[in-house]
């Protein structure tokens, strides 16, 4: 298993960060949170998770071992990828879906794209005894998304990507409205990957 990799980031993309290591570019898997505090040059330690797929070997970026703990235990409950295991990271810290599943709130889970009702309810009732208990008191509370925080979160992605400053202060601009319309849980991922599609039409 591949615990962490860690050296110079090479290049990043609205998912992706690639990592030299050894001479050897590594492409990780990261959520948006976790790509916004990469710079390409820069130094940086991801913790990592390989999926091995019959067609695929995918390696999973994550800011801590804590988020690659829960990673893991997401995905013993049926139904649950990776990728929905990320997606569910990329809207909640760690804490929040211990909280969450905890009290039973399946307003936070649905409020992952890819869960339903039906889903969350399931959700819980497996979850509950993996998780375990919240580790602290402070962060978002139960249902309140990581990602609440959007417009410097997306910012911070763009300048990352090597955008200047008035590049990135226009793609937010013109992605806002998307994120008001996203009732309260704008999903970073989606406006970065819309805030690259106005930038491209720009240039």
């Amino acid at each position: 298993m591949i615990a962490f990799v860690s050296g110079p980031v090479a290049a990043l993309a609205p998912d992706t960060a690639v990592v030299e290591v050894g001479g050897v570019g590594m492409a990780v898997q990261c959520t948006p949170a976790t790509l916004a505090t990469l710079r390409v040059g820069r130094p940086a330690k991801l913790a990592t998770s390989l999926v091995v797929r019959e067609d695929s070997l995918t390696l999973y970026g994550f800011a801590d071992d804590d988020e690659r703990q829960t990673f893991e235990l997401l995905q013993t409950a049926s139904g649950v990828g990776p990728r929905l295991a990320q997606a569910m990271l990329a809207v909640h810290s760690p804490d929040a879906l211990r909280r969450a599943v905890s009290a039973g709130d399946e307003k936070a889970l649905t409020a992952v794209p890819g869960i339903g009702k039906k889903g969350a309810q399931k959700l819980l009732l497996e979850l509950k005894d993996r998780l375990g208990e919240p580790l602290g008191t402070g962060g978002p509370a139960v249902g309140a998304p990581v990602t609440q925080g959007w417009r410097d979160q997306l910012h911070a992605a763009l300048i990352g990507l090597g955008y200047a400053t008035r590049e990135a202060d226009e793609a937010v601009a013109a992605v806002t409205p998307q994120a008001e319309a996203a009732e309260g849980n704008p999903q970073v991922g989606q406006l970065l990957k819309a805030a690259l599609q106005t930038l491209n039409r720009t240039r």
